[in-house]
């Protein structure tokens, strides 16, 4: 970027407190959007938006144990094992004794799972998809450009492993 892409640059430097505060709110404002669709889901079955966050990275990363879980949602144990247990119990979720370590337990979505992982899923990628293609390609990647330059240097490291996974 030669000239003019560096001003630009620059320029964003020196966002105004008011500039910043509109961020904000648009991010607030948005994350309601984003998680309406699937807390109405979720609101017929009593479940919240833990449970959608548990349904998701164990969808996205099969196998994977609760101590990985509780790192990546930033949750307390006994907060995770609470909705685990829902999820168990009503069917969603499996866990399995780790083949190595006996004390590890590792998650995987059931079909019942995978079907509502889906159904959340979708109407998360139905918003997105809409919104990225009014804003087009450049603002799509300029907002993922913000939202990892945002994370945490562990937080980064997690959602780049992530983003190397298929699905």
């Amino acid at each position: 970027m030669e000239g003019g892409g560096r001003e630009t640059g620059n320029a964003l430097l020196f966002l105004t407190d008011e500039q910043l505060r509109k961020g904000i709110e648009a991010m607030f404002f948005a994350y309601r959007g984003f998680t309406a669709d699937p807390d109405r889901i979720l609101s017929d079955i009593a479940y919240g938006r833990a449970h959608h966050r548990a349904l998701h990275f164990i969808h996205r990363s099969p196998g994977t144990t609760v101590n990985n879980l509780l790192a990546m949602l930033g949750v307390t144990k006994q907060s995770l094992n609470r909705v685990l247990r829902a999820l168990v119990a009503d069917g969603l979720v499996r866990n399995e004794v780790g083949k190595r370590d006996k004390r590890e337990r590792h998650l995987y979505l059931t079909p019942d799972g995978e079907a509502l992982e889906r159904q959340l899923s979708d109407a998360q990628r139905d918003r997105m998809r809409t919104a990225y293609r009014a804003a087009g390609p450049e603002a799509v990647t300029g907002f993922r450009q913000v939202l990892e330059a945002m994370m945490d240097e562990e937080m980064r490291n997690r959602y780049d492993a992530l983003k190397d996974l298929k699905g």
